[in-house]
């Protein structure tokens, strides 16, 4: 299981970024976590569109979904110019209905989950949580038989996260403030609180996402390091693990 960060910053892309977006591949399935602003155009440094078996989607805030519309234009144009009729499978929840009503275009497919059943999409199998967010939205608990993925998206703290996140080999946290801001209006966690859950979850790894555009960002990390003992990396397009 390999996963590559294609876009990690909160709210809007940062200059010549890209909002939550996280493509993960396995036996040559390539799916995407989350499709914010900017990420089409990022992740075809990586692969084309034609490649891509399907995107899942943790709620329909613009910047997890804002190329989704961009990305069902490639997929008409792909067949436009290579004849390729295949569509492609976007799955999302139904609690909005507009915005699960928009996953579906001429060579796309809207596919509901349900945040209580386990998702099987090619070699993963995902379980959900949802989180504290103003809109519904379920995190992640993603795995191939060997390796576990937590995704939290976007989600103020929660005791929750603790016995979901359990044992993972790598934690997705939301981290959008800096130690003692408090982001619970907003449904977003700091620094703090994102590590307190990977410490009490006995994580491998954990990767701060979902990013300010304020502040030292380098600092998150520096503060996550006061509770987590385990290795900690601040999201960066292209970073790699597997």
């Amino acid at each position: 299981m390999k996963l590559t960060i294609i876009g990690f910053w909160g709210g809007y892309p940062n200059k010549d970024g890209a909002t939550s977006s996280y493509l993960l591949e396995k036996d040559n399935y390539k799916l995407m976590l989350d499709m914010g602003s900017g990420s089409l155009s990022k992740l075809q440094k990586f692969l084309s569109v034609s490649e891509l078996d399907a995107v899942i989607l943790s709620h329909y805030h613009h910047d997890h979904v804002a190329d989704i519309g961009v990305l069902q234009y490639a997929k008409l144009i792909d067949y436009y110019v290579n004849n390729n009729e295949k569509k492609l499978k976007i799955y999302g929840h139904l609690e909005d209905k507009d915005g699960y009503l928009s996953l579906s275009h001429q060579y796309t497919e809207g596919v509901p989950y349900h945040p209580d059943e386990v998702l099987k999409a090619g070699p993963f199998e995902i379980t959900f949580l949802r989180t504290e967010h103003p809109v519904p939205c379920f995190g992640m608990r993603i795995t191939d038989g060997k390796k576990t993925i937590v995704y939290t998206a976007d989600s103020s703290y929660t005791e929750a996260w603790i016995p979901f996140a359990k044992g993972a080999d790598l934690l997705i946290t939301d981290c959008n403030y800096f130690k003692g801001q408090d982001g619970t209006k907003a449904g977003h966690m700091n620094s703090e609180e994102a590590a307190s859950i990977a410490q009490s979850a006995g994580v491998k790894q954990l990767v701060l996402s979902h990013l300010p555009q304020f502040g030292v960002l380098e600092q998150l990390k520096e503060e996550a390091k006061q509770i987590y003992t385990g290795e900690i990396v601040l999201a960066g397009e292209g970073y790699v693990w597997e």
